[in-house]
């Protein structure tokens, strides 16, 4: 097991444009929850791409000491649950059209938001995505 600053720099040596933090990275997917809470409008592509934040966290969890593993978990914990309540699980059909689906045991892959708003709504919408509009949320 790795120190959080030796998982960052594995992790980058292992493709990740930067040694990010666990800080970074649960930042990251806590403003990428919030926003597809209130309607996540930008591109299917954008999506796709912060949706990557969760992926460094999966991976850093396999590497990081125990004690950092459990002070984090409950947040990331937290986070997940929001997240699932603010989409709905078909499979990936959705998300994949636009971007292949990583892993199996990437379950956030396979979810889209519940409210279909902006650019992301229209391209999911355009596969058969059901969701909500933002008006109606």
């Amino acid at each position: 097991m790795a120190t959080e600053t030796e998982v960052g720099e594995l992790l980058h040596r292992r493709g990740w444009r930067k040694a990010f933090t666990v800080a970074e990275r649960v930042n990251a997917w806590a403003a990428l929850v919030r926003a597809i809470e209130r309607g996540y409008g930008d591109e299917i592509y954008e999506y796709a791409n912060d949706l990557y934040c969760r992926n460094w966290l999966h991976e850093a969890w396999l590497h990081l000491d125990e004690h950092i593993v459990q002070l984090w978990t409950p947040q990331i914990k937290a986070l997940d649950d929001r997240y699932k309540a603010a989409t709905i699980d078909d499979d990936g059909h959705a998300v994949d059209q636009f971007h292949g689906i990583p892993g199996p045991d990437l379950w956030w892959w396979r979810r889209h938001p519940r409210i279909l708003t902006g650019r992301l709504g229209r391209s999911l919408r355009s596969v058969g995505a059901v969701g909500t509009d933002l008006d109606t949320a």
